[in-house]
């Protein structure tokens, strides 16, 4: 039998790019009930209030948003609850030194269903802009939205 081409599903967090400067990335597991992995395969997800944090040698990440399925019952989940990520160990330990330095961060990028149709949260290590710099990332912004109007215009 053919294997039917699934329809893949990223959700980002756009509004970290812009908030902090992103470093280190780590790709990790999710502990899910069944009805929060159907809610991801339809995009029913968000990441936008989403940070983790390092509870007893756990990662967790707290305030990503996936919507109640549909069609769950009384078995549907809380659209807000805590969700342990799957890291090894000297990944967590890294993290663990990384975020004992004022302004470090751990936030959360990228959600996506991989070829094995898991859910997989990309991380990534992170610094917190100043209001300068922010203002500097929308000036480059706009200047490559206007090299490319030009680009276009020419041909």
């Amino acid at each position: 039998m053919a294997k039917e081409k699934q329809r893949t599903v990223n959700i980002k967090n756009r509004k970290a790019s812009f908030d902090y400067v992103l470093m280190d990335k780590y790709t990790a597991g999710l502990v899910l009930t069944g009805t929060e992995i159907k809610s991801i395969r339809l995009g029913k997800a968000s990441l936008v209030d989403a940070y983790c944090v390092i509870i007893a040698g756990e990662v967790w990440v707290k305030g990503m948003n996936i919507s109640q399925y549909f069609y769950g019952t009384y078995n549907n989940h809380a659209a807000r609850r805590d969700r342990k990520l799957l890291l090894n160990r000297r990944e967590i330990h890294k993290l663990q030194n990384a975020i004992k330095s004022p302004g470090f961060t751990i936030v959360p990028t990228l959600l996506f269903i991989d070829e094995n149709g898991r859910a997989k949260l990309d991380i990534h290590l992170a610094r917190g802009k100043k209001s300068f710099d922010k203002r500097e990332t929308l000036k480059e912004k706009e200047d490559r939205r206007d090299i490319d109007r030009q680009f276009k215009h020419n041909f």
